[in-house]
Order: structure tokens, then C-alpha cells, then sequence
């Protein structure tokens, strides 16, 4: 079962990822309104990650 959420929500990712390419070039409306959710919804992740306190930068930890 845990598989197939899974797979169902990397189907909705690569989906987004797909209309965000689509509408870059000129795609029609509605594809442009799933690339717009798809870009909102990486940029709330993105704010998620920095909210929590995690490590940033670009090094490594493996000296």
C-alpha cells in the first residue's frame, strides 16, 4: 500500500516538473496553472527546510 502512495505521488511530481517545462515554452492555460501550483508548492518546501534550522551552505562535512 505504502508503495503505491509512493509511486502515485513521484507520478504527481514528475507530472508538475513536466508542466513547468510545457508552460515555459508557451504551454496552454491549464498547463500553466499546474506549473504554477507545482512552483508554489517547491517554494513552500523550500521555506519549510530554512524554517526548521537545518545546516546551509555549500560544504561538505566529510574533511
Amino acid at each position: 500500500m505504502a508503495v503505491l502512495v509512493l509511486v502515485g505521488v513521484l507520478l504527481i511530481v514528475v507530472g508538475g516538473c513536466v508542466c513547468v517545462v510545457w508552460a515555459s515554452r508557451g504551454g496552454p492555460r491549464w498547463v500553466r496553472a499546474v506549473a504554477a501550483v507545482t512552483l508554489a508548492a517547491g517554494e513552500l518546501v523550500r521555506a519549510g527546510r530554512s524554517g526548521r534550522g537545518s545546516r546551509s551552505g555549500s560544504g561538505s562535512d566529510d574533511d
